[in-house]
């Protein structure tokens, strides 16, 4: 069946639905999808710029008690390889972030039932009376529900008083494929696609952002998928909460849950469909960190418009064997080899600074795992 008239309606400014979705899906013309979904980002970014954030991840525990399959990073509470990083450690990162120019910090971890809601409040004031440049893109809603079932507090008040405290915007992660039967087969105990989404408009309502996010390879099906992009769309259309869309694929190495590896097409035909499907979400990310740099370039021409995070130190992900150590000047490259002109952005997708032809970063900062 041929997809041109879907193609062409999104063309056009129609909205896709559901079905066209999962048509889309099940085409092997992925050239074709891609051209379109670049069609797409250049009506929101006409120039030929490609941002990227200098950042950090900072994983402040790896206790967890919601035993995802498919994570290996997180060790059950009382593991003897389980720990909590001390403050001055914390504080330590954050410094040598600042240091090589970096705006952002991605601080999540594992839900860990032993730490008080107390302990984030605190940290998050006493991070920014240090560091009041940085901006503070951390804590995924699982970690939120967690701070709310030991806090006794409502999410709305929790949402607020982590703002208050110093918490810019809210990263995606834990959103995997937004449907409950797939949820409830890789990981019973993270909650609802529904309780994620009211967690990420709640932190829009107290004046948080936040980025969705899509993992696919669980054995998901194509109508799941689109499911997916109609709820992130949704929510986007109530309260536009999301500034950015990324996906990537699962990694079953090293994790409990055996899948089938999907390919590089399947990420790239997953951006591109995303993109066309996801009208009203400004920005998508590229993601190098499980597709390596190569493929994070060619994804430049399947509808991202950004490169995402330098990742200074990664844990979750490579936990699973997926790092791919990317530094700032190959960045510049990478983005350069795709014809485009590479930029610093802050989390708010503001440009920093536009680096010219030839130009380098002034330090060039090769990763720490």
């Amino acid at each position: 069946m041929s997809i041109d008239h879907i193609l062409d309606r999104a063309r056009n400014g129609e909205r896709i639905s559901v079905e066209d979705a999962v048509q889309l899906y099940e085409s092997d013309e992925i050239e074709k999808i891609g051209a379109v979904a670049n069609e797409m980002m250049q009506k929101w970014h006409p120039d030929p710029v490609t941002t990227f954030v200098i950042g950090r991840n900072v994983n402040y525990t790896n206790f967890c008690d919601t035993y995802c399959r498919f994570c290996a990073f997180y060790r059950p509470p009382g593991h003897e390889e389980g720990y909590v990083l001390d403050d001055e450690e914390i504080f330590k990162k954050i410094q040598e972030t600042i240091d090589i120019g970096g705006t952002e910090i991605l601080m999540q971890g594992g839900t860990n039932p032993d730490l008080p809601f107390s302990y984030y409040t605190n940290l998050l004031k006493e991070i920014k009376k240090r560091f009041p440049q940085i901006t503070m893109h951390s804590f995924s809603p699982a970690e939120i529900y967690k701070m709310v079932e030991v806090s006794g507090l409502s999410l709305e008040e929790v949402c607020r008083q982590l703002h208050e405290a110093g918490l810019d915007s809210l990263p995606g992660g834990g959103a995997e494929i937004l449907d409950n039967r797939t949820r409830k087969r890789i990981s019973r105990l993270k909650g609802t696609w529904e309780e994620w989404i009211d967690c990420m408009k709640t932190a829009k309502n107290v004046g948080m952002h936040g980025t969705a996010t899509m993992v696919i390879g669980f054995g998901e099906t194509f109508e799941e998928r689109a499911l997916h992009l109609k709820r992130v769309r949704d929510a986007q259309d109530e309260t536009e909460c999301f500034l950015a869309f990324i996906s990537w694929l699962f990694q079953p190495d090293n994790t409990n849950m055996k899948a089938e590896k999907l390919t590089p097409e399947d990420y790239l035909k997953n951006v591109a469909i995303s993109r066309i499907f996801l009208d009203n979400i400004p920005n998508f990310q590229s993601s190098w960190v499980t597709m390596g740099p190569e493929v994070g370039k060619k994804s430049l021409s399947f509808g991202c418009n950004d490169f995402g995070s330098t990742m200074i130190e990664e844990n979750v992900v490579s936990a699973a064997g997926a790092t791919h150590k990317v530094n700032t000047n190959l960045i510049l490259r990478l983005i350069r080899e795709a014809g485009k002109t590479p930029a610093q952005r802050d989390t708010k997708y503001r440009v920093l600074h536009t680096f010219e032809e030839k130009e380098s970063a002034e330090k060039d900062f090769i990763m720490q795992n």
